[in-house]
C-alpha cells in the first residue's frame, strides 16, 4: 500500500477494532506484524515480541490476542517465571498462543528457572525495530490528529529531517509544538514548529 502525503495510518489487514487503526505498517515492524499473520507456522504455540518502548508493541501483541484467544504477559522478562512457564506449557496443550512482550530477549534474558529457560530457546522472537522515515512522519501526523491538528507538509518534513528518530521523540515532540502553540496563540506552521522545537531543546538554533 502507498502512504499519501496526508495518509495518517496504514491499518492492519485483519478486522479492526478501535485500537487497531493506530498502529502503523511500515518496513520498521512488517517482519514482526506478518510473524502474527502466521501463527500456523509457529514452531510452539508461543512468541516473545521485543522492540523499543513506544512503538506499539503491546499494541500488536493485544490486538492479535483479542482475535485468536490466549494470554498476553507484557513486561515478560521481569514477570515471575513460574507463572511464565505454566503459562508457556498451558499454550501448548491448549493452542491458544502465549505472546509475552519483552525488552531483553534470548541470550540477554536468562531466566533462572531451568525448565523456562529450555522453553524460551525455541519460542520465537518477532523484533520491532526504530522507526523508518515513513513510520516517524505517520507517527508524528497521528500524534498531532489525536489533538484535532493537522500539520503542515512542509512542518512535517522538517521535523521529519531534524528530530532524533525514535518513538518516544516523535511524542515529546508533537507535545511541544502544541503547547507553544497555544501559549503563543500561534497557527501551526513551520515557523511555530521551528521555534517550538528550539525553545523545547529538541533542535538546535541554526536547525
Amino acid at each position: 500500500m502507498k502512504q499519501g502525503p496526508d495518509q495518517i495510518a496504514l491499518p492492519l489487514d485483519w478486522p479492526q477494532s478501535e485500537g487497531d487503526s493506530r498502529f502503523i505498517v511500515s518496513q520498521a515492524n512488517r517482519e514482526a506484524f506478518d510473524h502474527f499473520r502466521r501463527l500456523s507456522m509457529w514452531p510452539v504455540k508461543a512468541t516473545i515480541l521485543t522492540g523499543p518502548r513506544r512503538s506499539g508493541r503491546t499494541l500488536l501483541a493485544r490486538s492479535f490476542i483479542e482475535r485468536v484467544g490466549g494470554r498476553l504477559f507484557d513486561e515478560a522478562d521481569t514477570r515471575d517465571e513460574e507463572e511464565l512457564f505454566h503459562a508457556w506449557n498451558q499454550a501448548q496443550d491448549t493452542g491458544r498462543p502465549l505472546v509475552m512482550v519483552a525488552d531483553e530477549v534470548p541470550p540477554a534474558w536468562t531466566p533462572r528457572l531451568p525448565d523456562l529457560k529450555t522453553r524460551l530457546a525455541v519460542t520465537p522472537i518477532a523484533r520491532i525495530d526504530h522507526p523508518d522515515d515513513a513510520l516517524f512522519g505517520a507517527l508524528i501526523q497521528l500524534h498531532f490528529a489525536d489533538r484535532g491538528l493537522h500539520v503542515p507538509v512542509d512542518a512535517l518534513r522538517f521535523m521529519g529531517e531534524r528530530l532524533h528518530r525514535d518513538y518516544w521523540t516523535a511524542e515529546r515532540a508533537v507535545e511541544a509544538v502544541d503547547r507553544y502553540a497555544i501559549a503563543e496563540r500561534a497557527r501551526l506552521s513551520l515557523p511555530t514548529v521551528r521555534r517550538a522545537l528550539i525553545e523545547s531543546r529538541m533542535i538546535g538554533e541554526a536547525a
